[in-house]
């Protein structure tokens, strides 16, 4: 019986010595500072990505609003026509391509009946339109969409020509 419980000390490769198994205090120590250096720049990593992802979503709503205002207007007539003054920040009297002309919405941006919308609230918005030439067109007007928002400013332009003269 005492042959039989030396072998199984012995291990598998019939040595007198047991062997070491597991790891020592300091390998321990070297691996939880190495997991930790790793998890900091990891961390760091995904802080620099969240902070400036606010960044992205701003210039998309500047972008969305500046398009639905320049496809607005140029959806308008060419032609001039008589209109009565709208309230502040209204659009809902404006039936040509001038009337946008020098339209600011300062304080947030607003419906076209002129309701503010408080979401937007953040936003500037102005408009210029200007007579221009286009080669080969005669009558257009430019359109000049400005959209703020703190540092922040995007302007989309676009043409509207009098096709139907």
């Amino acid at each position: 019986m005492s042959n039989e419980r030396e072998r199984r000390c012995a291990g598998p490769r019939g040595s007198g010595r047991n062997r070491q198994r597991g790891l020592t205090l300091v390998e321990m120590i070297v691996a939880i500072v190495i997991l930790g250096v790793g998890l900091a720049g990891v961390l760091l990593a995904f802080s620099t990505v969240t902070r400036a992802s606010a960044d992205p979503v701003i210039a998309q709503q500047m972008l969305a609003i500046a398009e639905e205002l320049l496809e607005e207007i140029e959806l308008k007539p060419y032609a001039v026509a008589a209109n009565t003054a709208p309230a502040p920040c209204a659009r809902d009297t404006f039936n040509d391509v001038l009337d946008y002309n020098g339209y600011t919405a300062a304080s947030g941006v607003c419906t076209i009946d002129g309701t503010p919308i408080p979401s937007l609230a953040a936003y500037a918005v102005q408009v210029r339109v200007q007579p221009g030439t286009l080669a080969g067109v005669g009558a257009a007007r430019r359109i000049d969409v400005t959209v703020t928002h703190g540092s922040s400013s995007l302007t989309l332009t676009g043409w509207r020509t009098d096709f139907a003269s």
